[in-house]
C-alpha cells in the first residue's frame, strides 16, 4: 500500500493508510496502547486495544522510542483527540528499525544536554522540527538566489577546490600532499571567478565549500563552510556590486516568506520583513568616528580593521537610528585587504571594497577587482608577495580583461541572522571545527 503522510490523514477519514515514521511517544496502558507516531510532516496518535491481537501488543510493549516504524491502520475521527481530531486504529505494524534503549539524549525532551554533546549524536539532533526548519529556510534561500541570479542572466560554475597555488593572502590555509608536490584547500573561489571573467562569462556566481585553517574557536567561525560568491563585469565601481547584492538579498527574503513565514514565527519567535531598499551605506572612516560617539574603542591592533564588538555596535546603531538590519561599510583601508582589490583614485590608501553586516555580524566582503596587469602585479608586489606563484592569476589579465567585481558571502552566517540562531554551529548540517572532524 502507497504510504500517506501524517499531513494528509484528514483526507483518507475511514479509510485504511499506510504510515511511516518513528515512535514519538508511547503510552502503554492496562487494555489500550497509544503510539504518538511522528514523519517529516507532523504526529498522529496511533491506537492499539491490547486484547485484539496480544502478539503485536507484546511488540510495541518493547519497542524503544525513536524506533522507525511501518504502520498499517484505518483513519478514524476522535474529537477528544489534540493531535487534528483523528487517530489511526492500528492493524499491523512492521519494525524497520529499532531502537537501541535507551537513547543517547531524547531529542524531543524536556531536557537538552549542551551543544558540543549533541554534536556527537548529530543525527538524532537533527530529528527536531528546530533543525529540520533550518534547512528547508536553507533550501529555500538557496533557491531564491539562485533564481535572482538566472532571471538576471549569470552563468553557475564550480571550480576546483584543490589548489597549487594559495587562493587569498597565503595565510589560513590547509596545506595536502598531492603526488610530489604540494597543494592547498581553496579559502574562495575568488582567481576562478576572476578568470570567467576574463573568459568573457560577464556574471558568475557559485555556491560551495570553503576551508580555512582559522584557529578561532567563536560562535561564528568555521574551518568549512559553504560560500556563496558571485561576479560581475563591466561595472564603474563597487557600488555596483553592492547595488545588486542588496536587491538580490531582498528578493531572497521574500522567497523565504512566502514559504516560512508561519513557521518561523511558531519555532523561533521571529517575524521576518523584507529590507528596505537601498542599505544604508558607511565609510569605514566615518564607522571608526561612528564608534568613537558611542565610546566604543578598537584595540589598536584593529586601526584599520572592525572587531566583533565593533560591528555589533555598528549593527545596533543603524537598527535603532534608521530601523535596518544591514549595513555596508565601505572604502576600507589597502594595509587589510586583499591585494587584488582596486585602489580608489582620489586617494591610493583606500580600496574600492566593503563588508556586508546583518544585525552586527560580518555576512559578506566585496569589492571592484583590480583588473589592469601591471597595477595588479605592482600591489601584489607591495603586500610582500613574490609573483611566481601567483603568475597563473595575473596572467588573466593579459589579454583585455574589462572592470568587474564581486563578493563572498557566508551561507550559515546568514542562517544566523536571519533566524536568530546563537551560533554557527546550529546552522550548518555538520560542524568543522579546530577540534572537530566527526561525525
Amino acid at each position: 500500500m502507497e504510504r500517506t503522510l501524517i499531513k494528509d490523514l484528514n483526507q483518507h477519514i475511514d479509510q485504511k493508510v499506510t504510515l511511516q515514521g518513528w515512535l514519538h511517544t508511547l503510552r502503554d496502558q492496562k487494555n489500550m496502547q497509544f503510539l504518538i507516531v511522528r514523519d517529516r510532516t507532523g504526529l498522529v496518535q496511533v491506537a492499539h486495544y491490547k486484547k485484539g491481537n496480544l502478539e503485536l501488543a507484546e511488540t510495541i510493549s518493547s519497542l524503544g522510542t525513536e524506533s522507525a516504524l511501518k504502520l498499517t491502520g484505518t483513519v478514524v475521527k476522535n474529537e477528544i483527540v489534540k493531535l487534528g481530531g483523528i487517530e489511526v486504529q492500528l492493524e499491523d505494524l512492521v519494525i524497520e528499525g529499532a531502537a537501541d534503549v535507551p537513547l543517547p539524549f531524547e531529542p524531543f525532551g524536556e531536557y537538552m544536554p549542551d551543544q558540543d554533546f549533541r554534536l556527537d549524536w548529530r543525527y538524532l539532533d537533527l530529528r527536531r522540527e528546530f533543525n529540520r526548519l533550518i534547512f528547508e529556510v536553507q533550501t529555500t534561500a538557496e533557491q531564491a538566489m539562485r533564481e535572482f541570479w538566472l532571471q538576471h542572466d549569470f552563468i553557475e560554475i564550480h571550480s576546483p577546490k584543490i589548489m597549487g597555488a594559495p587562493s587569498e593572502s597565503g595565510a589560513e590555509l590547509f596545506s595536502l600532499p598531492y603526488f610530489e608536490t604540494t597543494a592547498y584547500l581553496a579559502q574562495s573561489p575568488q582567481f576562478y571567478k576572476q578568470m570567467a571573467m576574463a573568459a568573457g562569462f560577464e556574471r558568475v556566481f557559485e555556491i560551495g565549500p570553503v576551508f580555512r585553517a582559522d584557529p578561532s574557536f567563536t560562535s561564528r567561525h568555521m574551518t568549512e563552510f559553504t560560500g556563496v560568491d558571485m561576479e560581475i563585469s563591466w561595472i564603474e565601481s563597487h557600488e555596483d556590486v553592492m547595488s545588486f547584492m542588496e536587491r538580490w538579498l531582498a528578493f531572497t527574503y521574500e522567497r523565504v516568506i512566502e514559504k516560512h513565514d508561519e513557521a518561523i514565527q511558531a519555532t523561533f519567535d521571529v517575524k521576518l520583513e523584507v529590507p528596505s531598499l537601498p542599505f544604508p551605506r558607511i565609510t569605514m572612516a566615518e564607522a571608526r568616528n561612528v564608534l568613537d560617539s558611542l565610546g566604543y574603542k578598537l584595540p589598536p591592533e584593529k586601526k584599520y580593521d572592525l572587531d566583533p564588538g565593533a560591528e555589533r555596535a555598528l549593527g545596533a546603531h543603524f537598527k535603532e537610528t534608521q530601523g535596518h538590519d544591514f549595513v555596508f561599510v565601505t572604502d576600507w583601508p589597502f594595509d587589510v585587504r586583499p591585494f587584488y582589490h582596486m585602489l580608489q583614485p582620489e586617494d591610493s590608501n583606500l580600496t574600492r571594497s566593503f563588508d556586508l553586516l546583518g544585525k552586527g555580524l560580518e555576512l559578506a566582503t566585496g569589492a571592484q577587482r583590480e583588473h589592469r596587469y601591471e597595477v595588479l602585479k605592482s600591489q601584489a608586489l607591495t603586500k610582500g608577495l613574490t609573483v611566481e606563484p601567483i603568475q597563473n592569476y595575473l596572467d588573466y589579465f593579459r589579454y583585455g580583461t574589462p572592470p568587474h567585481g564581486g563578493f563572498g558571502f557566508g551561507l550559515s552566517r546568514f542562517l544566523m541572522i536571519l533566524l536568530n540562531l546563537s551560533n554557527i554551529r546550529e546552522a550548518v548540517y555538520l560542524f568543522r571545527g579546530p577540534t572537530r572532524l566527526s561525525p
